[in-house]
C-alpha cells in the first residue's frame, strides 16, 4: 500500500511540473507574441495621472527576454526582461510656450531578475536615443520642471539606475526670472577622457592673459571626461557661448570620487576658463577650480556674478577657485589670483560670502607697478576710445575737464565689501609727483568709504577719507583731506628752476557735496581748504616773473638763478556751491610780497584771480602791475593788467618829456611797503582747522 501511495504522490509531483513547465511556456510564448502596443493607453494614462501631464508613447512598446551575460550558476538560466518604446513625448503645461517639455526617439533598459523578488528594480543600464529637454519658467515663478507629487503611498520599491547612455541630447532653458535663454547641446565623448589628459592639453594653450597655464596635479580619484558640452544663447541680454566637458550623469553620485568640469566660455565681451572639480555635486559639497577671466572691463561681471566691482581697463587674471557650497550660505575663494589690469600688476585673494542680507567681499589686492592712467577709468576721467571700449556712452561736454560720468549706485546696496588695496609704485608722467597708493575700502548697505586713501606725493603724504552715501539721490559725499611734508623742490620735479627751492607744504580740507559725478560732487562742494608753507626757499625768477622784474630776468639769463626766502605762504579758501572764495592767499618771501585775490568755480569750470606783486626794497624797472588768471580750466588766461601798466609806461613817458633821463625810472621802480608785513597773522588764521558750514553739512 506503501508503495502504491508512493507512486501516486510521485506521479502527482511529475504532472504538477509538467504542467507548469506547460504554463511556463504558454507565458513565454505569449509574452514573447504578445503586441504590447495593446497595452499602450493604458500605460499613458497611468502615467499621465501620475505626473499631471500628457504623456504618450507614439511608437512601439516591446518587452523581450534574454539570458544576462556576466551571471554565472543558476543565475544564467534566469532570463532578463528588456523593455523597449520609441517617440515618447512628456508635455508641457498649458501656460508654456513650447508644447512638448521631452521628446525622446528611443528609449531601451534591461531589469535584472533576481533582485526583483526583494522588491529591488535594478536596471544596469537606461539607454536614450536623441532626447530633448526644454526647460521654462515664467517671472511668476511658476516652472515646468516641477511635475506634481504621485498621490498614491510608498510601495516599499527602490530603483537603482547604475548608467545613462545617449549619442546626443539637446536642452533649452528659457528663464524670464532670471533673464536666461541658453540652448545647450550634450554629446557623448566616444571614450572617456582622464582627467590629467584634459589638464596637460590646457596646459599647451594660452590664457587670456597670454601666460602659460599652470596646469595642477589631478585630484586624486578624479573621474574621466564623459560628456562634451556646447552652450550658446543669452544672458541677462548679453550673448554667452562655449564648450565643455563634464563627467558622467550618473556619476555626479558618487562622493568619493571628484566629478570634472572644463569650460571655455564667453559672456559678452567676458572670457572665463575653469578646469577642476565639484565633490559630491548632489550635496553641494567642494568645488576646486583653475579660473581664467578676462575681459574689457571688471564692471562688465556684475550682470553675471553680482560682484560690484569699478570699472577698469582691460584686464586678465589667473587664480585658484575654491568653494564650499551649503545651502545655509556658500563660501568661494580666489586665492592667489595673479594678472594685469591695463598696464598694470594685479595680485592677492578674495573671499566672497554668500549671507544674508548681503553678500560679503573681502580680500587684500596688490599692484607691484601701477599705472596713474589704470586708475582713470574708476572716476570717469579716461579717454573716450576708452570709454567706447568699456561700452561707456557718457560723452564729456565738450571744453569740460571734470568727468561727468555717472556712479553706479544702484549696484553697491546688492553686496557689502571690505578689501585693502595697495599701489606700492605708480608708474605716472615726470610732472606728476605721486609715489604710491594705499586704501581701505568698505561698502556696506549701499555706503561706500575709503579710511584711508593715501597718497605718497613728492615726498610727503596726501591723506584722506571719504564717504560716499549711494542710498541717497544724489548721492552724498564729505571728504576729510590732510597734507604733509610735501616737498616743494619734488612737487614740479620737471621744472628746471625749481631745483633749488626748498620747503614743505602742509594743509587740511573738509568738505561735503551732492551729486552722482566728480563733476557734480566738486561743483556742490561745501566747506574750507588751507594750505601752508613756512620757511622755506623758491627760485627768485619765479618770483621776479611774477612781478614782471624785467631786470631780474635779464640778470638771471646772464648769471644764473638765485633762490629767495619764504617767511611762510598761506591759502584759505572757502568752498560754497562749488565756488572757492581767497579769503587768504599770499606768499612773503624776503624780496616780494605776493598776494592772490578773486574766485575758482567749481560748477563752472571758470577762473577769476588776480595776483598782485609788491616788491621789498629798491627793484629798477619793476611794472608791478598786477597779473590776471581768468577764463575756463580747459582755456585759462594769463595776462597783464594792462590799464595799470598803461598808466605807469604813460608816467614814464612823461617824465622823460619833463625831466632827465634818470627821472623816467621812477614809475619804474619799486619802493618797499615795509618790513612789517607779518606771517604771525596768516599763521594764527590758519591755525583754525577747516569746517563744513552747518547748513552745507546737513
Amino acid at each position: 500500500m506503501h508503495s502504491r501511495t508512493g507512486r501516486i504522490i510521485t506521479r502527482t509531483v511529475v504532472a504538477l511540473i509538467a504542467l507548469l513547465a506547460v504554463l511556463i511556456a504558454v507565458a513565454v510564448v505569449v509574452l514573447a507574441t504578445f503586441d504590447w502596443n495593446r497595452v499602450r493607453p493604458w500605460v499613458d494614462d497611468k502615467v499621465s495621472q501620475a505626473i499631471a501631464r500628457p504623456f504618450a508613447i507614439n511608437g512601439d512598446l516591446k518587452i523581450s527576454w534574454r539570458c544576462p551575460s556576466g551571471e554565472t550558476g543558476w543565475r544564467a538560466w534566469v532570463p532578463w526582461p528588456r523593455f523597449s518604446a520609441s517617440r515618447i513625448v512628456i508635455g508641457n503645461p498649458d501656460w508654456a510656450k513650447r508644447k512638448d517639455f521631452a521628446t525622446l526617439d528611443q528609449v531601451d533598459f534591461e531589469v535584472e531578475a533576481w533582485p526583483l523578488t526583494e522588491q529591488r528594480i535594478v536596471i544596469p543600464v537606461i539607454n536614450l536615443v536623441n532626447p530633448s529637454l526644454d526647460f521654462e519658467r515664467l517671472r511668476d515663478g511658476r516652472n515646468n520642471w516641477t511635475f506634481k507629487p504621485p498621490s498614491a503611498k510608498p510601495t516599499g520599491w527602490t530603483l537603482a539606475l547604475h548608467d545613462i547612455a545617449f549619442a546626443k541630447g539637446h536642452i533649452a532653458y528659457a528663464d524670464e526670472l532670471a533673464q536666461a535663454n541658453l540652448q545647450a547641446t550634450v554629446d557623448t565623448l566616444g571614450k572617456p577622457i582622464p582627467f590629467a589628459e584634459v589638464l596637460k592639453q590646457q596646459a599647451g594653450r594660452s590664457t587670456p592673459s597670454g601666460a602659460a597655464v599652470r596646469a595642477n596635479p589631478a585630484p586624486a580619484g578624479a573621474q574621466p571626461y564623459a560628456l562634451g558640452l556646447v552652450v550658446k544663447g543669452s544672458y541677462k541680454d548679453t550673448a554667452v557661448d562655449g564648450d565643455g566637458k563634464l563627467g558622467g550623469l550618473l556619476a555626479l553620485q558618487d562622493a568619493s570620487r571628484p566629478f570634472p568640469i572644463h569650460a571655455n566660455l564667453r559672456y559678452g565681451d567676458t572670457r572665463i576658463v575653469a578646469v577642476g572639480t565639484l565633490t559630491y555635486p548632489m550635496h553641494l559639497a567642494a568645488l576646486d577650480l583653475r579660473l581664467w577671466l578676462s575681459g574689457v572691463s571688471m564692471a562688465h561681471l556684475y550682470p553675471l556674478t553680482g560682484l560690484t566691482l569699478p570699472a577698469t581697463p582691460p584686464y586678465a587674471t589667473d587664480g585658484h577657485l575654491s568653494g564650499q557650497l551649503r545651502s545655509s550660505g556658500s563660501v568661494f575663494k580666489y586665492e592667489n589670483f595673479t594678472g594685469r589690469v591695463g598696464g598694470s600688476d594685479l595680485s592677492g585673494s578674495l573671499t566672497y560670502a554668500a549671507r544674508q542680507p548681503r553678500p560679503l567681499l573681502t580680500g587684500d589686492v596688490v599692484s607691484k607697478q601701477l599705472r596713474f592712467v589704470d586708475l582713470a577709468p574708476l572716476i570717469g576721467a579716461d579717454t573716450k576710445a576708452s570709454k567706447l571700449q568699456r561700452g561707456d556712452t557718457t560723452a564729456q561736454p565738450a571744453g569740460k575737464k571734470l568727468p561727468v560720468e555717472r556712479f553706479r549706485t544702484e549696484r553697491w546696496a546688492s553686496i557689502d565689501a571690505d578689501v585693502r588695496f595697495t599701489g606700492q609704485r605708480i608708474i605716472r608722467q615726470a610732472s606728476l609727483p605721486l609715489q604710491n597708493l594705499s586704501t581701505h575700502l568698505t561698502l556696506k548697505d549701499g555706503v561706500l568709504s575709503l579710511d584711508p586713501l593715501r597718497f605718497g606725493v613728492a615726498g610727503g603724504e596726501l591723506d584722506s577719507t571719504l564717504r560716499l552715501d549711494g542710498r541717497r539721490t544724489p548721492m552724498a559725499g564729505r571728504m576729510n583731506l590732510s597734507v604733509r611734508h610735501v616737498k616743494l623742490k619734488q612737487l614740479f620735479p620737471t621744472i628746471a628752476v625749481m631745483q633749488s627751492s626748498f620747503g614743505e607744504l602742509q594743509g587740511d580740507a573738509v568738505l561735503s557735496a551732492t551729486g552722482n559725478s566728480i563733476a557734480a560732487l566738486l561743483g556742490s562742494s561745501n566747506g574750507e581748504v588751507k594750505l601752508l608753507m613756512n620757511n622755506g626757499a623758491i627760485s627768485g625768477t619765479l618770483l621776479e616773473e611774477a612781478g614782471l622784474n624785467v631786470a631780474n630776468i635779464v640778470l638771471y639769463k646772464l648769471f644764473g638763478d638765485k633762490t629767495v626766502k619764504i617767511h611762510c605762504a598761506a591759502a584759505d579758501f572757502v568752498a560754497t556751491q562749488g565756488r572757492l572764495d581767497s579769503r587768504l592767499f599770499a606768499i612773503d618771501t624776503e624780496d616780494a610780497l605776493i598776494t592772490i585775490s578773486g574766485q575758482i568755480n567749481l560748477a563752472t569750470e571758470r577762473m577769476d584771480l588776480t595776483v598782485h606783486p609788491q616788491a621789498k626794497g629798491l627793484r629798477v624797472l619793476s611794472l608791478r602791475s598786477p597779473l590776471y588768471v581768468k577764463g575756463s580750466f580747459s582755456k585759462p588766461d594769463v595776462g597783464v593788467n594792462t590799464g595799470v601798466l598803461l598808466l605807469r609806461g604813460g608816467s614814464a613817458l612823461g617824465l622823460v618829456l619833463l625831466a632827465p633821463p634818470l627821472a623816467a625810472l621812477l614809475p619804474l621802480t619799486a619802493i618797499s611797503p615795509g618790513s612789517d608785513t607779518s606771517c604771525q597773522t596768516m599763521l594764527a588764521r590758519m591755525r583754525t582747522p577747516p569746517r563744513v558750514p552747518a547748513k552745507a553739512g546737513r
